[in-house]
């Protein structure tokens, strides 16, 4: 109990700061409930599972090859300003208020959660992140410690997805369509940060790498 209840506040505490995957489920939490931005924030556990398993079984090593990590920035950053690019041209598509049916499916905003998170760029900075954090765990003689932690750490990005969206979902009902069309252009701004943060890792280490 002791390792989970550590690990779940590690989670908590690695969820808080904004990424990709939180603008994402923020903007369709505004756009269409509670529900559809769990769906992107579960989309991304998905693939945070999926990561926990491959670190299990030795893929941080061949993530940490520094020609493989140079071309994953790259390509997660244009991949991010794509989907930011789409936010802001419609930024006003989609958009229901409280009390309204939603028109988009639960599987397709489940699906854009998935993308975010596959975002090569995203897939290194994770790893590296659950490499660092689970680094104690993996290294244990024990298998369930690595379990135990990988438990806690999805429960605590659980609890966070849930706080924010279900702020999100009270913010919700006193927005208007404009208000969260502005929203949704505020979004696709920050993940055009984010792609800036990309490339700026990827020259970061290409100049390593010349060097």
């Amino acid at each position: 109990m002791e390792i989970y209840i550590k690990y779940l506040l590690v989670g908590l505490a690695i969820a808080l700061p904004i990424g990709a995957i939180t603008v994402e489920m923020t903007k369709q939490g505004l756009k269409n409930g509670f529900i559809h931005g769990w769906a992107v924030g579960l989309g991304g556990m998905t693939i945070d599972l999926t990561l926990i398993f491959a670190l299990y079984f030795g893929l941080a090593s061949v993530l940490s090859l520094p020609y493989v990590q140079m071309p994953l920035w790259i390509i997660g950053a244009c991949f991010l300003a794509l989907l930011g690019y789409d936010s802001i041209k419609n930024a006003d598509h989609d958009i229901t208020l409280a009390g309204e049916k939603p028109t988009k499916s639960f599987w397709s905003t489940y699906k854009n959660g998935i993308l975010v998170a596959v975002s090569p760029g995203n897939l290194v900075f994770w790893v590296s992140v659950f490499g660092a954090v689970l680094s104690e765990s993996y290294k244990s003689a024990h298998s369930g410690s690595f379990i135990i932690a990988a438990v806690g750490v999805l429960s605590g990005i659980l609890v966070h997805d849930i706080g924010l969206l279900s702020i999100v979902a009270t913010t919700r009902k006193v927005m208007s369509k404009n208000m969260i069309k502005w929203s949704s252009i505020v979004a696709g701004g920050l993940l055009f940060i984010f792609a800036g943060y990309f490339i700026y890792e990827f020259l970061n280490d290409l100049i390593k790498y010349i060097r």
